[in-house]
Order: structure tokens, then C-alpha cells, then sequence
């Protein structure tokens, strides 16, 4: 095995270049959760796994609560299945707190605190209302809970969080909204702690394989002797190879790597295809590292080519049609050109605008408009 195999298989196994499932729900299922503190970016991102999939139908999804949006593992938002919401905080959310456990300090966010501000929402929320930000801020203050500070007040929210208390509502217009998780998502499965372990491993390994226990530690945000006892529960039913003295872990289902040559895609910003590994050496050239988004480097908006990162890419919407503009490390053939002008017929298909795309060729200095 190669690192351009381990890019192929890593498109296959994440449904970038098979669209096995129909709804949003099944694809957040089937990674286990998908990074979501860009929301517009994540509806994408479950888009390009799904056949023919608009965003507003991740939209209704997302209102209809068959995705939930909240903080699990690392300290940033996730969409997730309502099936697993309880049994991945109860696995990861001691972890997140311990992360956050400067942050409270900071912030003189204690238990006492919590526990009111928790009671406070629950008082608010009972009976099926969904409150926004400002609403919520308003229940705090009344409860004599000062949230002002917009950090403070998100390391409250965050906390209810992952204590299970609340999870996303749906929308109400542009705005987001919060529920009573309990009222939110009917009482659902819970898993012992090596269960969840297995389990969280399992999900990992198959649908983001090939990787290593450290792209699991990063993944996940548990420390590394819970990631490598969760792999050690579920090696018997992996494959793995040694590359490059590292041992990657992945499903022995994955189907044999077809020509992917030339299917292109353009990858939302914090897509699991880079953010769901601690190495990304496998889809990018270090020596394009001059060429990123300065501010968001491999999470940004990317362009991938035969697996590999060939470009950034950023997008413009307007009320009649979205605008792409992609700057490639190196020029495109024609066929290649075919490929990405594909893609961005599909991220406007996704949006149900028509595309004007331009791409910028750096190496020779020349521009290739297509729409």
C-alpha cells in the first residue's frame, strides 16, 4: 500500500467517491459524527456524500431534528445522530470539560454555577421551546447569570451541552436555536464505557480508514491510552499495513481501489477528509504549504484531484447564481478542467443556483472561466 492508496481508500470509505446512503442522517451515522462549526460548509459536506442531495434537504433534516448539531469530542461542534447523541457524551464530554477546565477557571465558571445555569434552561426550555442565542442570554440574566461576555456565555452553553441538557432546535430564519435534548430526541440507547469505546474505534477505523491510533487520538479528542484500548476491542474485525513505519487501520470491506484519476471535488472547509486526521501527508504535498488559505491552511476550502489537495477554492453566493473561484497549485489539462467544472456544476446543483466558476492557473499566470 502506498500513501495514494491510502488517499483512494480514504475517499471511498468517507462517500466522497461512492454515495451509498439517501438520507443525511445515514451518512452522520456512518462517520460517526462530521465536524460542524461552519453550518453552511457541513450541509456541503453531507451533500457531496449523498446522490442528489439540495441543502434544503439537509435543511429540513437539520429542522426535523434527524441531525443534531452540539458539542462532542473535540471542543467545537459536530453534527451527530440523535441515535448516538447520549452514548458519545457520556464517552467524550468528560474529556472536552477537562480541555475546557482552564477556560472556566478564566471565566469563574464553576459547578455551583453550572448547576444553575442547567436548572435555568430546563426551566426555560420545558414544555418543547427552542430559544435563541439572545433569548438564551436573556433566562441567564434572569437567573442572575451574568453571560454578557460572548466567551463566557458559549462556555455555558457549551457545558449544557455536554451535560446533555440541550442540543440544537431548529432554525428561526438565520438564526440557531436550542432545545431540551430529553424533549429533542426520544430516550435512545446508552453503552457501557468499553462499549462506547469499541464502538467509537469500530466507526473511526471503517469509515475514515486507512489511519493510525494517533489520527484516532486526534479524531476523537480521548486521550490515547482510552483510543488505543477502543482499537485494541475491534483489531480483530480491521486489516492494516505498515507505510512508511506508521500501521493504518481500515474496514476489510473496502472495496478495491477503482481509477479515481480523474474525479475531482471541492471539499467545505473543516471536511472530514483533512480534519479527521492528525497526518494528512497522504492527500498533500508539503511543498504546497505556501499556497494555502494563510488563515486556515489544509481546513480551508480545498480542491482535490486523484486524492490529493491541488488547489483552494471559495465560493460567492449571490441571489441568482453562486460564483467559484479556485486557485490551483499547478495547471489543469483539459480533462482535468472537465473534471473540476463537474464538481462545480454539482456544489451549484447542491444549492440550486446556476455556476460561474473561474479557475486561476498560478504556474502559468492564465484563467479559464467556465459556467
Amino acid at each position: 500500500m502506498t500513501k495514494l492508496d491510502i488517499a483512494h481508500l480514504r475517499l471511498h470509505n468517507q462517500l466522497i467517491t461512492q454515495q451509498t446512503f439517501e438520507k443525511p442522517c445515514d451518512v452522520v451515522q456512518w462517520l460517526g459524527a462530521v465536524q460542524a462549526q461552519d453550518y453552511m460548509a457541513a450541509k456541503w459536506a453531507l451533500g457531496l456524500r449523498l446522490q442528489g442531495t439540495t441543502d434544503n434537504t439537509i435543511e429540513h433534516a437539520f429542522t426535523n431534528g434527524e441531525i443534531l448539531r452540539t458539542h462532542v469530542m473535540r471542543p467545537t461542534w459536530h453534527f451527530v445522530s440523535p441515535a448516538d447523541i447520549r452514548w458519545l457524551l457520556a464517552l467524550t464530554a468528560p474529556h472536552v470539560h477537562a480541555t475546557n477546565a482552564y477556560y472556566y477557571r478564566q471565566f469563574a465558571l464553576d459547578d455551583a454555577i453550572f448547576m444553575q445555569s442547567n436548572a435555568a434552561l430546563v426551566k426555560a426550555l420545558q414544555g418543547g421551546k427552542q430559544f435563541t442565542r439572545p433569548e438564551i442570554i436573556s433566562v441567564l440574566e434572569q437567573a442572575s447569570i451574568t453571560s454578557n461576555d460572548p466567551l463566557r456565555f458559549g462556555l455555558i452553553i457549551m457545558h449544557a451541552e455536554l451535560d446533555g441538557i440541550i442540543c440544537s432546535g431548529a432554525r428561526r430564519g438565520k438564526q440557531f436555536t436550542y432545545a431540551l435534548l430529553d424533549e429533542r430526541v426520544p430516550q435512545t440507547r446508552t453503552l457501557a464505557r468499553d462499549e462506547a469505546l469499541a464502538e467509537l474505534a469500530r466507526r473511526y477505523f471503517t469509515s475514515h480508514g486507512p489511519a493510525t491510533v494517533q489520527d484516532f487520538v486526534w479524531w476523537s479528542g480521548l486521550p490515547a491510552a482510552d483510543a488505543k484500548a477502543g482499537l485494541s476491542m475491534v483489531k480483530s474485525q480491521l486489516l492494516h499495513e505498515i507505510v512508511d513505519d506508521q500501521t493504518y487501520w481500515f474496514s476489510p470491506s473496502t472495496s478495491p481501489i477503482r481509477d479515481v484519476a480523474q474525479l475531482a471535488h471541492l471539499l467545505p472547509n473543516f471536511d472530514e477528509y483533512t480534519v479527521g486526521y492528525a497526518d494528512r501527508s497522504a492527500v498533500f504535498d508539503s511543498a504546497h504549504a505556501s499556497k494555502l488559505d494563510a488563515r486556515m491552511g489544509l481546513l480551508g476550502y480545498i480542491m482535490v484531484l486523484d486524492g490529493q489537495i491541488v488547489g483552494i477554492w471559495k465560493r460567492t453566493i449571490q441571489k441568482n447564481a453562486v460564483t467559484i473561484t479556485a486557485n490551483l497549485f499547478a495547471p489543469l489539462n483539459e480533462a482535468e478542467t472537465r473534471a473540476f467544472t463537474i464538481a462545480a456544476n454539482r456544489y451549484g446543483a447542491f444549492l440550486d443556483l446556476p455556476v460561474n466558476s473561474t479557475f486561476q492557473m498560478e504556474a502559468q499566470g492564465r484563467d479559464v472561466a467556465h459556467s
